[in-house]
């Protein structure tokens, strides 16, 4: 089984874009060492250490329904629900390498994986 390094994700609400589509699947990666480091240096987030978050975000997610980039801009303009999302999703790929958990069933102690929805997830 190879690796996994990209992930899909259904956003609660969905992003509108300008022209009022809305776009709910996606595709986030793994990210990297860079990806943590490197917006540190952006001056948004030097003069807002929250923005952290937006730039993160924007580098990791590769695919947001049919839009052609995702830039801060596009997650500054997120509902908090998606946002909120978002974060949990990164963490929990980045933390497990995986979208699934590893349960067992309480009566007869059988171990296997299984995805756990996310707070707001259909």
């Amino acid at each position: 089984m190879a690796f996994q390094t990209e992930f899909e994700f259904t956003l609660p609400k969905g992003f509108v874009d300008e022209d009022g589509n809305l776009h709910k699947k996606g595709i986030m990666r793994l990210a990297t060492a860079a990806d943590e480091i490197l917006p540190l240096k952006d001056s948004r987030v030097q003069s807002n250490p929250a923005y952290l978050t937006l730039i993160l975000l924007s580098r990791v997610i590769t695919k947001l329904g049919s839009l052609e980039s995702i830039n801060p801009k596009v997650i500054e303009n997120l509902f908090a629900a998606d946002l909120s999302y978002l974060q949990e999703f990164y963490r929990r790929i980045n933390e497990n390498g995986t979208d699934r958990i590893k349960v067992s069933c309480p009566k007869c102690e059988h171990q296997f994986e299984t995805e756990v929805e996310l707070p707001g997830e259909l």
